[in-house]
């Protein structure tokens, strides 16, 4: 009876053999054949994919004729597809940089053509896989997420579902065993729901080898045992050898040693014809092990040897990854010259006669934006020569005027101060040689010396306040409390706020500002009745602001430039205007005045 049924099954087998080869044979004749173009592709794509996972030189063999039938034919979306389809190959062989290479170069056309984007999702993910495979988790990561985009914005569940497991082997690299197993199980519940089998299969022992690390070994043997009877009715050779190879595993971890190496025997039969040297690397190191727990060190030897073997192998592919690397970059940089090179010589000569006209186009522009240059320069060089004669002129004014109050105060303070400093002495001399009738006599004489000595007082108040000699030793902050004290007014409160104003600035400059708040001032006493007065100044990096305001009676600023009585005002705005600054008179009747200026910094350079 058991020999029938194998048979049966061996006969099945052979016939599935025959139906394969068949198809294969077809499909390479119509590659190769004088169809249409679409079909040799078509056709050639068919068979790498289906050699992808069973032969890897038959598959590299075919995607290196299909890359030259797309390139005669110009079709570079389906010559990205052949790359990405030879990267699979190529990663299962062990050539790692190889299959990188092939899938930047996949993604760079697919992204630049707009192409089906699940084919760029596919792409994507395969790429994640060998960031996975070298550890680079992080990049895998990255990858990953982008594949996932993509399948979500196109509704792809079977691709979420792809994702979702291929990502839980990141998580659980970093042992992140609880995200590991909830992506596997989120993907599981997806496929069962598309009745995608394969993909539960991948679930399953994604799972299974969760369980291998937390020691469930029966439960991680029946996942996996369910994950190979799903691949056996698939037929999937490749997805099959992975089975055995974690049955294996598990069952070495449990100590049952003997199934362990059966398993692993089938496994390898698998890889050998596929040619994946990883696989029959680890699962070498597994039998070597599984044979040195039962005591056969013969085994365990020629198993570690040829384990050595192939990793010195791939070993020597992984010496080779930074010349790859190099050498794929100047083929992509070569390729993408060559690429540019043939577009411009096609473009070259439906240029030639626009770029004669643009050269003279370009002539007349620039003789034209010459002779406007040349004029605007003029313009410039007479406007800022009428600024500066404007500016000197207006600081020779302030000035002059500035020399006409030092001369009145020096005339003042010299001439009719000290005549009258003179007469009050003799007076005050002549009180005891005068002899006085009564006491009303000696009253009045003294009413008069108070008087003159008044007058004295009031006399060097005004030579003061013409002439400000503080600023020659103090700076304008100390000027103005000087000021302020000198006033002396008992109904009206004055304040002054400076910040930023304790080192000595230009003189010139100094005396305008001092000029401007000293109007401000002197207006508020004589016009606004007010009781207080409050003066701030600041200065920082732009410039200087200050404010002097009162609580006065105000007045109707639109009325100021026609009315004679804003003399005052009128002088505050042009020493402001001559600093370059800004001033702002902001008053009504019965709400008291505030007036505002601000000085750019670089007025006191130009002063």
């Amino acid at each position: 009876m058991k020999c029938k049924i194998a048979y049966s099954l061996f006969s099945v087998f052979i016939f599935l053999t025959l139906c394969a080869q068949k198809n294969t044979d077809s499909l390479r004749r119509l590659m190769t054949s004088a169809a249409s173009y679409d079909k040799q592709i078509q056709a050639a794509l068919q068979l790498i994919q289906f050699y992808q996972l069973k032969h890897f030189d038959s598959a590299l063999e075919t995607g290196r004729y299909a890359l030259e039938l797309t390139r005669k034919n110009a079709d570079v979306q389906s010559e990205a597809l052949v790359k990405h389809q030879m990267g699979v190959a190529h990663y299962f062989s062990g050539y790692y940089d190889s299959a990188a290479k092939n899938y930047q170069e996949s993604i760079y056309t697919l992204e630049k053509e707009k192409a089906d984007p699940r084919k760029l999702a596919l792409v994507y993910n395969d790429l994640a896989k060998l960031y996975r495979k070298t550890r680079d988790l992080d990049k895998a990561l990255s990858n990953y997420g982008k594949a996932e985009a993509i399948f979500k914005s196109v509704n792809d569940t079977s691709g979420i579902a792809m994702i979702l497991n291929e990502s839980g082997v990141v998580y659980e690299y970093k042992k992140d065993y609880k995200e590991a197993v909830n992506r596997y199980a989120a993907s599981m519940h997806l496929a069962e729901k598309k009745g995608d089998s394969l993909s539960v299969s991948y679930s399953l022992s994604h799972m299974a080898g969760i369980f291998v690390i937390e020691k469930q070994y029966g439960l991680a043997e029946r996942y996996l045992l369910r994950s190979l009877r799903i691949r056996e009715l698939l037929r999937d050779s490749f997805a099959m050898a992975l089975a055995y190879s974690d049955l294996g595993v598990t069952l070495n971890a449990k100590g049952d040693y003997k199934r362990a190496i059966e398993y692993l025997e089938q496994s390898n039969q698998i890889a050998i014809r596929l040619k994946y040297p990883e696989l029959q690397s680890n699962n070498y190191y597994e039998l070597s092990q599984a044979a040195t727990q039962l005591g056969d060190f013969r085994k365990a030897y020629d198993y570690y040897a040829l384990r050595t073997h192939i990793r010195d192998s791939l070993f020597a592919i992984e010496k080779t990854k930074e010349i790859e690397r190099l050498n794929a970059q100047y083929e992509n940089v070569r390729k993408e010259q060559q690429i540019l090179a043939q577009k411009q010589k096609l473009k070259l000569q439906n240029f030639i006669i626009a770029g004669i006209l643009s050269v003279m186009l370009l002539g007349v522009l620039l003789i034209y934006s010459n002779y406007k240059r040349l004029t605007l320069q003029k313009e410039k060089a007479f406007q800022q020569q009428l600024l500066s004669q404007q500016e000197m002129n207006a600081k020779a004014v302030l000035e002059a005027e500035e020399n006409e109050r030092q001369r009145i105060a020096r005339d003042l303070h010299d001439g009719i101060g000290q005549m009258m400093s003179a007469a009050k002495m003799n007076l005050s001399a002549m009180e005891n040689e005068i002899p006085f009738t009564d006491e009303a006599q000696k009253l009045n004489f003294e009413k008069v010396l108070n008087m003159l000595d008044d007058s004295c007082k009031e006399l060097r108040n005004v030579s003061h306040n013409m002439t400000p000699a503080v600023l020659q030793k103090n700076n304008l902050a100390e000027a103005l409390r000087d000021f302020i004290e000198k006033l002396n007014l008992k109904n009206i409160e004055i304040r002054l706020s400076a910040e930023g104003m304790d080192t000595k600035m230009d003189s010139a400059y100094e005396t305008i500002l001092y000029r401007v708040v000293q109007e401000c001032v002197h207006n508020a006493i004589k016009h606004s009745g007010a009781t207080r007065i409050d003066i701030s100044l600041i200065k920082d990096d732009d410039g200087i602001s200050g404010t002097i305001e009162d609580n006065g009676k105000g007045f109707d600023v639109k009325q100021m430039h026609s009315d004679s009585s804003g003399v005052g005002l009128k002088n505050i705005m042009t020493r402001i205007e001559f600093l370059k600054g800004e001033l702002e008179i902001d008053s009504a009747p019965g709400r008291g005045t505030v007036i505002s200026f601000h000085i750019p910094p670089k007025s006191e350079l130009q002063v």
